[in-house]
């Protein structure tokens, strides 16, 4: 652990975040390449229904995530903070609750999706044309697939926590990888035409699978050397740990389950306007994923660095790693923005040739990019909160940017503009929320004792 305790504390800046935020941010891009895997490939069958079915099954496949960030947030800023403080027996402790309890929660979503699957996709939007191909992903991608993805999110942020964020990355990469692969050969060779989506849930849900072993394996060799533990050993974390790891955890999970919600809304409104429009607006979600999850990788990068120097003291190295990612995210999010502006019609044309969706996602993807300069910094001030243990902070900054000024205007813009208000809101209600995420940060520094500065 030396090794990485220089990485925390002696490094420079821009290489200790590059070593933890590179393998993050390939591991997410590997992880967005093969959710649009499964897009692109059924977009080669030019049927918007298919396409449409994946679209309305994403938000359901985001509650796992929901559930992992719940330990995986929570769990791994904790094990950060205490390392910090040289606690490494409660960290060991707490590694071990973390795992057992998202198996446990993770099971539990997957049988409740199994009993209500069908009113709940017609709940989201499923068309008669849509409900039957959004079964086929559901069953297999989070019925059978959910418990192995929670689990492997879980541990991968148990990982990063302790400085292995090249594991972490590395577990994930090759589910994306394997995924690629498989799609193609269950969609077109294995599985009979008309069953092409049934094909790529299973690619995934087996790709998922092979991820949950390699990261068995990793996490029990790595508990030769770290503090990181798979068994209990009849010791049981402090009820200040639990606190800590709900405190934290929950707040993370909301944000992303407000995210969910938040695309159950435009997928809703989207698909009252039509299937085409649902396809495009599915593909446009999607594609938008690319400067997006970067960002978060950065985020997943900086959230040790900051949790470990805030709870050893050094307040000035966490604020420049904090400063210094922020730089780097709003720089590729401006870049982005241009890029996307400018290609619109070439990315949705290699998602799908249905002339019509092509037309309307190229509309709908020129709307949407502004946003996502503004997206990274709700982002990145969301995970510094959380890094530092600011649960409650997270946790309204989650509820201020969804409930309060992206779902309300969602409906306002849709009711006065259409369909393209429905794109036209993220931009508008990020504005509000960034302006509102600085003045809450200023009131974290005042309460602090920090010097003033952004």
């Amino acid at each position: 652990m030396n090794d990485k305790k220089f990485l925390f504390e002696k490094d420079s800046i821009p290489h200790a975040l590059g070593v933890m935020a590179f393998p993050a941010i390939a591991s997410q891009l590997i992880t967005l390449i093969y959710n649009l895997a499964d897009t692109w490939f059924v977009g080669r069958t030019n049927n918007p229904y298919m396409v449409a079915s994946c679209s309305l099954v994403l938000p359901v496949y985001m509650l796992t995530i929901v559930i992992s960030n719940i330990f995986g947030a929570g769990g791994g800023t904790l094990i950060a903070r205490l390392i910090g403080k040289g606690e490494d027996d409660e960290a060991s402790r707490v590694s071990a609750a973390c795992i057992w309890m998202a198996l446990g929660l993770g099971l539990a979503f997957s049988l409740m999706c199994f009993f209500v699957m069908t009113p709940f996709l017609i709940f989201l939007g499923a068309s008669d044309n849509v409900l039957e191909y959004s079964r086929q992903y559901m069953f297999f991608v989070v019925v059978l697939g959910g418990v192995p993805v929670i689990f492997s999110n879980t541990v991968s942020s148990m990982l990063r926590s302790i400085g292995l964020s090249s594991k972490a990355s590395f577990g994930l990469s090759m589910g994306g990888v394997l995924n690629i692969v498989l799609d193609p050969i269950f969609m077109f060779v294995i599985l009979p035409d008309g069953k092409q989506v049934m094909g790529a849930a299973l690619a995934t849900m087996i790709s998922n699978l092979v991820v949950a072993v390699y990261f068995i394996i990793t996490y029990q060799k790595s508990e030769k050397d770290t503090v990181l533990r798979l068994r209990m050993k009849g010791e049981y974390p402090s009820k200040e740990s639990f606190s800590a790891i709900f405190g934290v955890g929950i707040p993370a999970a909301v944000g992303v389950l407000l995210f969910d919600l938040c695309n159950i809304v435009i997928n809703r409104l989207s698909a009252s306007y039509g299937d085409i429009e649902l396809a495009a607006i599915g593909i446009v979600l999607k594609a938008e994923r690319l400067p997006l999850n970067i960002g978060i990788g950065i985020c997943l990068g900086m959230i040790p660095l900051l949790a470990y120097n805030y709870s050893s003291g050094n307040r000035k190295r966490m604020d420049e790693f904090f400063r210094f990612g922020r730089a780097v995210g709003l720089g590729i999010g401006i870049t982005c923005v241009i890029l996307y502006y400018i290609f619109a019609p070439a990315i949705m044309q290699a998602f799908i040739g249905d002339a019509e969706t092509v037309r309307y996602g190229t509309m709908f993807l020129r709307a949407r990019c502004f946003a996502t300069p503004l997206m990274f910094l709700c982002f990145s001030m969301v995970h510094f909160t959380q890094a530092i243990g600011r649960g409650n902070a997270s946790f309204w900054l989650a509820v201020i940017r969804q409930i309060v000024f992206n779902i309300p205007i969602l409906f306002l813009f849709n009711r006065l503009f259409g369909v393209m208000g429905i794109v036209w809101t993220q931009i508008v209600a990020d504005i509000f929320t960034v302006i509102v995420s600085y003045i809450i940060y200023a009131g974290i520094r005042k309460s602090e004792g920090w010097p003033a500065g952004l």
